[in-house]
């Protein structure tokens, strides 16, 4: 059933949301690097890592500068129509497509970057590789702004490691030892 959700929901909003899509693929295209979708390896069901779609927000080659695997509040590798998309979170729309091709779920834990995933418990690992990640999920319903919390920090990637990563893993855990169609609906 919650395949059949996650399919029927994404479909439906890909075509009611196709006008706004292309909107923001002509302001993507004349704006920034010109650069419309980024690509980002992500660990999914199984531990096995597959391509996450998003609509381009950062310069490229990002992920070599600065903060790396994390992005924290005004960082300087965000492009000015990246941080209303980001802040909109309209920047995951494109994970839609990654919902219908059976990568993602809607709500699961969601997807993270191998450095990142890495810094998580075996325990954790174990138990996330279980279940699809999620476009959205507990851990991101908590830390919607975590951005926030990095931002002032001398060492961010230092303090996402040793205080948000055991957080939001218990609290991904959760979901999946509690994962039904009812709590689906909720998230």
């Amino acid at each position: 059933m919650q395949r059949f959700l996650d399919t029927f929901l994404s479909v439906l909003a890909l075509v009611f949301l196709c006008p706004l899509l292309i909107l923001i693929i002509c302001i993507l295209k004349l704006t920034g690097e010109g650069e419309v979708f980024y690509i980002q390896e992500r660990v999914g069901q199984g531990g096995k890592v597959f391509g996450l779609l998003k609509f381009a927000t950062m310069l490229k080659n990002s992920s070599n500068i600065g903060t790396r695997d994390i992005t924290i509040r005004d960082d300087p590798r965000v492009l000015p129509f990246g941080k209303f998309l980001r802040k909109s979170k309209i920047n995951e729309l494109p994970q839609l497509w990654n919902i219908v091709i059976g990568d993602m779920s809607i709500v699961g834990p969601r997807p993270m970057i191998p450095n990142t995933y890495a810094n998580y418990s075996k325990r954790a690992q174990d138990r996330l590789n279980t279940v699809k990640p999620g476009l959205t999920g507990i851990g991101s319903i908590i830390f919607r702004d975590e951005e926030r919390y990095l931002a002032e920090l001398k060492e961010p990637m230092e303090f996402y490691i040793k205080n948000i990563i055991p957080y939001k893993s218990d609290l991904e855990i959760w979901f999946v030892e509690n994962n039904s169609l009812w709590l689906y609906l909720k998230i």
